[in-house]
């Protein structure tokens, strides 16, 4: 027997057939539009999300090798997405966690004093990056869609909850801890719904999805919307939190990071929301069985995308996986440093007018240098993070499409100055997924069963005295310059 795994990511959907051994059967991948109406604003179709997922789904099930007995599924986080109950149509298009638009939104709460409440019941900061930000936008700026929320005839939810009411044919409207305690209107202390957070960003409590266990039948998919199949629902979390689970990191200490479209650096803290005052958040990773888990966060919004940048942007390669091959026919970036802060930036910083920018151009910069600048920045914004983490980094697993380029994990570990180790198994965002839904029927008997399926692909061992060679000094002074170039006082730039 075998689960079917979701992973609804920023830019495309992966489904696998993960049998009993852990090991991938099958896998199927497809990808959605991505819609910039403005700059600074990033918008996902909910039906172009559906239609990938059925496509994906169906090349994972066709290669499956034994029929899927549950479903699990893993989803880009505080992407806001309205739905109606009728009929389960989108009335506008999601905003996804990239947007930017409720920039002067969160500044005018900060100044008004809100932010260390927040902080202190979500574990979070006022930044566009979430999703209550982006619904007291849509509540304040599109007033016609908002009254259908107010009515309660259109509902709210994070991917993972639009896609299950979609599968299920509008029979559940659910989500779990780890997508709720994203969305700026989840107490993560006392693991439900606040109301003063949700009447502060001015959303409806009737209108947000029933909370749910992250491990644990929740519902069953409609053969009428899903193929024929009727699958129980039996694993719900967002994309950080399931590769976390899927990279087996169930003890306290124990940590991942994914590069997918951002880059996402988590640490498992137990039963303790442990907070770090550093740019790091605090989040619950999953609750299964009642019990919840926490982790700390380091979110680095644009790491793979700034290489989907190079291939679609800027057309310096043909393909996301080229980029190693001509990153590594140089050997070194050539003095040219990239801050790829297209969507503002991330952690430590917290700056969403942060804007991208390069530096150190002369005459014999080429489309190399800048590949190779690509890679280095990804390494060095998580060198960022695992610098202001209040825990060491004794070793890091890696995972993500990105994870495998080679030179990406050399120059990752000789940035940390500590091994860096990469499974077999790169999808462990699905995995986890998978994971989840199978702990709950019974396919797998308990965590020992999952760590016993982990198995290491490749570990990268740091050079000496690469950590310190200038090059993250540069970088440094390069994010200083990037910061703050999208404020409206700057003529002639968005906002002004």
């Amino acid at each position: 027997m075998s689960v079917l795994a979701l992973d609804a990511g920023t830019t495309g959907v992966t489904a696998l057939a993960v049998e009993q051994d852990g090991q991938v059967s099958a896998r199927g991948y497809c990808e959605f539009p991505q819609h910039y109406p403005r700059p600074g604003w990033v918008e996902h179709d909910p039906d172009e999300i559906w239609q990938a997922m059925l496509a994906a789904t169906s090349g994972a099930l066709s290669g499956a090798r034994t029929p899927p007995v549950a479903l699990g599924i893993a989803n880009q986080r505080e992407t806001a997405v309205l739905w109606r109950r009728e009929d389960l149509t989108a009335p506008r298009r999601a905003v996804v966690w990239q947007d930017r638009r409720s920039t002067a939104l969160c500044e005018s709460l900060r100044l008004a004093g809100h932010e260390p409440a927040v902080t202190a019941r979500t574990g979070l900061r006022l930044d566009p990056y979430f999703t209550g930000t982006t619904l007291r936008w849509l509540a304040e700026n599109d007033p016609a869609i908002w009254d259908g929320v107010r009515s309660g005839e259109t509902a709210i939810g994070t991917v993972d909850a639009y896609l299950i009411a979609r599968l299920t044919g509008g029979a559940r409207h659910v989500t779990d801890p780890s997508n709720a305690s994203r969305t700026l209107l989840y107490d993560i202390h006392h693991d439900s719904w606040n109301d003063s957070l949700c009447d502060l960003f001015g959303t409806p409590r009737a209108a947000l999805p029933e909370v749910v266990d992250s491990s644990g039948v929740c519902g069953y998919t409609a053969p009428e919307a899903f193929g024929g199949l009727s699958l129980p629902i039996a694993g719900i979390a967002g994309d950080q939190q399931a590769a976390l689970f899927g990279q087996a990191c169930f003890d306290a200490g124990q940590s991942k990071c994914t590069y997918g479209t951002g880059s996402f650096l988590l640490v498992n803290t137990g039963r303790t929301a442990q907070t770090s005052g550093r740019g790091l958040l605090t989040t619950i990773a999953w609750r299964c069985g009642g019990v919840t888990t926490y982790a700390m966060e380091g979110s680095v919004f644009v790491t793979g995308a700034a290489v989907q940048w190079l291939r679609d942007g800027l057309g310096v390669i043909p393909t996301a996986d080229a980029v190693e091959a001509l990153a590594t026919s140089v050997p070194d970036s050539g003095g040219v440093v990239f801050v790829p802060a297209l969507t503002g930036l991330g952690a430590p910083e917290w700056d969403p007018d942060a804007r991208g920018a390069v530096f150190g151009l002369t005459r014999g910069s080429t489309a190399a240098h800048l590949a190779r600048a690509t890679l280095e920045a990804i390494a060095y914004e998580v060198r960022d993070v695992v610098d202001v983490l209040p825990v060491p980094v004794h070793e890091l697993t890696v995972d993500g499409a990105a994870a495998a380029n080679d030179l990406l994990c050399a120059l990752q570990a000789d940035q940390l100055a500590v091994p860096v180790r990469r499974p077999r198994i790169l999808d462990t965002t699905a995995l986890g997924a998978a994971f989840l839904a199978g702990l709950a029927v019974g396919v797998w008997a308990d965590l020992d069963s999952l760590r016993a399926t982990w198995l290491l692909d490749r570990e990268f061992i740091p050079a000496p005295g690469r950590r310190d060679d200038g090059g993250h000094a540069r970088w440094r002074d390069a994010v200083r310059r990037s910061r703050g170039w999208a404020t409206p006082d700057r003529p002639g730039l968005p906002g002004a």
